[in-house]
């Protein structure tokens, strides 16, 4: 693994505005310690509300042929794809990441489609060369 991915977080930052009476909920939550900090209650609920549908999706994650986790595109591997002749269709629910040695004309050259459920890690120069290409 290079250092490049051993120093990326296994986490995507977000934003989110909530209502001033929620988050003070949630204060008095973390303050009386049933939440170690605001960052924990999000955490926990989202695995909460994760769980209770998880049944519907694992039948979405089946139907729509999604490779789950993470997933990394090397230069070689996207040249032996180009030396096939094989175009590749992208469909992850997770991590994809295009390796920073790949360039946007190989890029264009071997990826037909690109659907990302979650973070998507590449140059401006690829997310740019598959612009047309992404869902």
């Amino acid at each position: 693994m290079t250092d490049v991915l051993r120093s990326r977080p296994d986490t995507e930052k977000i934003s989110m505005n909530l209502g001033f009476v929620d988050l003070g909920h949630i204060d008095l939550l973390v303050q009386d310690g049933f939440y170690s900090n605001r960052t924990d209650f999000i955490r926990t609920a989202i695995r909460n509300q994760l769980d209770r549908h998880s049944d519907v999706v694992k039948k979405s994650i089946g139907r729509q042929s999604l490779e789950l986790g993470l997933r990394r595109y090397t230069r070689a591997e996207l040249e032996a794809a180009r030396d096939a002749g094989t175009m590749l269709d992208i469909n992850v629910l997770g991590l994809v990441t295009i390796a920073a040695d790949v360039t946007a004309a190989l890029a264009r050259d071997t990826i037909a489609s690109v659907s990302v459920l979650g973070a998507f890690h590449a140059s401006p120069e690829i997310k740019d060369a598959l612009a047309d290409r992404m869902h």
